[in-house]
């Protein structure tokens, strides 16, 4: 049965606001968060302007192939850096000529006296960056950064992997909690099984229609290190048997699911964070890795430039209604295509630039939502009172994610689930094949 929100206030606490000095804020940047593809700042190229939780930075790479990530305006003057030259170890502003490194450190003032004798005095507001899955990462907050997560999806090599960015005009809190409703697969991204047929979204005997079947799955949630772990259980009318799918709400933006990865079966993950470019605007970065084979990159990066326009922004917006083909809605289930991030981006802007979380009538497939968000009050509890939030590791020892499992895998339905999950984890199933081909191969 519907229920509305039982604490209202409770809700508008919820890490909606992003900026600095907002409690949301500082919880994000506590976290190592990806701010753009390493594919946008080239060696000698331009530096990348950019906002992320409504800061105005710029990215650039330095001649040494360092990445630098400073604030946008020159703290001589408030000139636009840029516009500025990557040069000399730094990035130079045009106004009056000071360098900056990637520190933030002032290298030189060269129309003061002695070449600015006191230029040590100055530091141009700067974030440690790393870059790690064909991204860069970013910590944004206070003190020392906790260390870099070892996710196989983002730490794999490079021909293991790949990675991609959507720009979506809404909070970046609605955004990822689709990632974590999966009844919506069976609605928002169902087609019909013959349509399904001629494509390759679940070679692996596991087809779309079988979401189609059960609407009403079993689900179930575990609390784990990174946040939440979401089970789902589908009954398979034709065997008996239960698909179970399991995805994973990660700390505070991010979630493992399947995703492009899952036509090459067990083994693989797409890892999405939800990285706020102001309230009402974010970036949806994706990772899919899999680890039995190299990712055919060049059919998936044309399938996603297929939903880009020439500025890389999606085709499909509200201007253009999201170029819903109402006559294609007897065979698939929206008439807005197939690719399930142009789904994904619809129905989380249509709710909203920020969604009114005190009109939801939240039913029991909200499980992971709800929990999701207690965790997100608690973890603005745990800073509040000088703890790490969940997720923010600085133990080398557990900093170990193979058992962050992403699966799609039939049992018997009689079958211990938690056992199950056991025997999955002492799999490794993230272990690397080096020598297994790519099978099977995705069609354009």
């Amino acid at each position: 049965m519907a229920r509305k929100p039982a604490n209202a206030a409770r809700l508008a606490e919820l890490p909606v606001h992003t900026g600095p000095g907002t409690p949301g804020g500082d919880l994000l940047r506590r976290y190592w968060q990806p701010v753009a593809l390493s594919s946008d700042v080239l060696e000698g190229g331009a530096p990348l302007p950019l906002k992320i939780m409504s800061e105005d930075l710029v990215l650039f790479r330095g001649g040494d192939g360092r990445v630098g990530l400073l604030a946008l305006r020159c703290s001589h003057r408030q000139a636009d850096l840029s516009y500025g030259r990557v040069e000399d170890g730094g990035l130079r502003c045009v106004y009056h000529g000071w360098l900056f490194d990637t520190t933030g450190a002032c290298l030189q003032q060269p129309g003061e006296p002695e070449g600015g004798a006191h230029r040590d005095r100055i530091r141009q507001v700067s974030y440690r960056c790393v870059e790690r899955g064909g991204a860069v990462w970013a910590y944004m907050g206070p003190g020392e950064a906790p260390l870099f997560p070892a996710y196989p999806a983002i730490n794999a090599p490079e021909e293991f992997r790949f990675a991609h960015r959507w720009h979506s005009n809404c909070n970046y809190l609605q955004g990822n909690e689709g990632n974590i409703d999966p009844v919506h697969t069976s609605y928002l991204h169902s087609f019909k099984p013959e349509e399904e047929s001629r494509h390759d979204a679940l070679k692996t005997g596991v087809t779309q229609d079988i979401f189609g079947v059960d609407t009403a799955p079993t689900l179930s949630l575990r609390d784990v290190r990174w946040g939440l772990r979401l089970l789902t259980e589908r009954r398979i009318p034709e065997n008996g048997k239960t698909l179970l799918r399991v995805t994973n709400f990660v700390m505070p933006n991010g979630c493992a699911i399947g995703g492009a990865e899952t036509p090459f079966g067990t083994g693989g993950a797409s890892m999405f964070w939800h990285v706020p470019i102001d309230d009402t605007s974010h970036y949806r970065m994706e990772f899919t890795f899999h680890s039995k084979a190299p990712l055919p990159k060049a059919v998936m990066e044309a399938r996603y430039r297929d939903e880009m326009d020439e500025k890389g922004m999606p085709k499909r917006n509200p201007a253009n209604r999201y170029m819903q083909d109402r006559e294609a809605m007897h065979r698939s289930y929206i008439g807005m295509g197939r690719s399930f991030p142009s789904h994904d981006l619809f129905i989380t802007e249509s709710q909203g630039a920020i969604i009114d979380r005190s009109a939801e009538n939240l039913a029991t497939s909200d499980i992971a939502i709800v929990r999701s968000r207690r965790l997100l009050l608690q973890a603005l509890e745990d800073i509040r009172a000088g703890r790490d939030p969940l997720g923010v590791d600085r133990d080398a020892a557990r900093n170990d994610y193979r058992d962050l499992l992403v699966l799609t895998e039939t049992i018997e339905a009689d079958a211990d689930v938690d056992a199950y999950l056991k025997t999955m984890e002492a799999k490794d199933i993230y272990r690397l094949d080096l020598k297994k081909p790519l099978t099977p191969q995705l069609s354009p």
